[in-house]
């Protein structure tokens, strides 16, 4: 087990200043145009297979980085650049995360790749699991996995919603209800191959912010995939689901569920990308307020600009801590007893919409406009309080757990 530290060994720092260069002379300068455009930034992303970042391999070494700070580094520096070519950039990884999370050493060998492709032929994957009418509320999903065991194949129907690369993705997992009288613990992931007949994108969404990293619907009408694309498993599922129903019984304890699998992964790196834009909006404020002279001298000379900048730098900083413990903690198997991982999504969000508007203010009517980026920053910081659970959601999971009281 790694020692908890704050300090980036060689390796890390220089990793970190890789990324950073990246994020600085591709990512950066292409944000406005994507941004405007609403469109995914293909030749971005390409740009990022062939310099080895969006890649499978890259994503491992992260990953499986013993201190746990891999990934949360990689994001901030990421998202640092622009949040909505970075989410394109890495929005496969929620995908990869699910299979990891719940797949067998083979489906995860086969279908990762081909999330991914290569530098010649990029492609992305898609995370399928809010619905028109189950987002916080997982356990209203509608979207139904029914098993044909004449020909070993799951019928799968439904509609997904909010799915970044959802319908352009090469490969889409796709969380369903298995067993209805469950609840959230009926569900489970699939794998929906290329070319599947019967997936279909639905409508693509005109977002406020993060506007280079596509999201829409995905319809599911009767696709039929083979039973090796069931997640972990037909045998590991029928033993899931039979704890699942003498815990009802019972009414002991719950068990989590697929989706929450993958989200419990994932949260501190979404805090790590709210790090990072929230720091590259605090880093244009204060360049702003040395640069910016009122009534004859700069206005970080002004006390109410300098202590909105130290709040500023202050939170960024407590955030980042937040998210490295709990990256730390999942990396080396330590539980979140008090739900450390949302812990650090939710003050990580909160920060980065705070910041952000700080930075307009600081701004005044330049910050107000597109000539500067932190109006486009603004925008993206709203979208980290709301998806991969809300704020509320957050605070629900930290004062349950606090409680004592289950996680449904």
């Amino acid at each position: 087990m790694a020692e908890f530290t704050m300090e980036l060994n060689d390796e890390q720092k220089e990793v970190r200043d890789w990324l950073h260069g990246f994020a600085a002379d591709v990512i950066r300068p292409a944000a406005a145009e994507w941004d405007e455009r609403e469109e995914t930034p293909w030749p971005v992303i390409q740009e990022a297979a062939k310099v080895g970042i969006y890649s499978l391999d890259f994503y491992a070494q992260q990953y499986f980085d013993s201190t746990g700070l891999g990934i949360p580094m990689a994001m901030e520096e990421l998202f640092w650049g622009d949040a909505g070519i970075a989410l394109s950039i890495v929005g496969t990884g929620l995908a990869a995360v699910g299979v990891l999370a719940n797949g067998t050493e083979e489906q995860i060998g086969t279908w990762i790749p081909q999330m991914y492709g290569d530098a010649n032929d990029v492609k992305v994957a898609a995370f399928c699991s809010s619905e028109p009418d189950a987002g916080s509320d997982v356990a209203s999903m509608r979207t139904r996995a029914v098993y044909d065991e004449a020909k070993d194949e799951w019928v799968l129907n439904g509609t997904k919603t909010w799915a970044t690369n959802g319908g352009i993705a090469n490969v889409h997992v796709v969380v369903a209800v298995v067993d209805a009288e469950l609840g959230s613990k009926g569900h489970a992931s699939f794998i929906v191959p290329p070319g599947t007949p019967g997936l279909a994108q639905g409508q693509k969404f005109k977002k406020h912010g993060i506007r280079a990293s596509h999201t829409a619907e995905v319809i599911l009408d009767n696709v039929r995939v083979p039973g090796s694309c069931l997640l972990g498993g037909k045998e590991k599922l029928d033993e899931r689901l039979a704890r699942a129903r003498e815990r009802a019984r019972a009414g002991g304890e719950r068990v989590k569920n697929a989706a929450m699998a993958t989200f419990e992964a994932s949260r501190p790196a979404v805090g790590a990308m709210a790090v990072g834009t929230a720091r590259a909006a605090y880093e244009v404020a204060l360049d702003y307020a040395k640069t910016r002279e009122q009534f004859g001298r700069p206005i970080i000379d002004n006390q109410g600009v300098a202590f909105q900048l130290a709040d500023m730098r202050t939170s960024i900083d407590a955030a980042r801590l937040l998210v490295w413990r709990a990256s730390w903690m999942a990396i080396n198997g330590k539980p979140f007893t008090a739900a450390e991982g949302s812990m650090s999504k939710l003050f990580a969000s909160e920060t980065a919409k705070k910041v952000t508007a700080q930075a307009i203010q600081i701004l005044g009517g330049n910050g107000y406009t597109r000539e500067y980026p932190v109006e486009r920053m603004h925008r993206d910081a709203a979208i980290y309080t709301i998806f991969e659970g809300t704020s509320e959601i957050q605070r629900l999971v930290i004062a349950r757990t606090l409680a004592g009281v289950p996680i449904r």
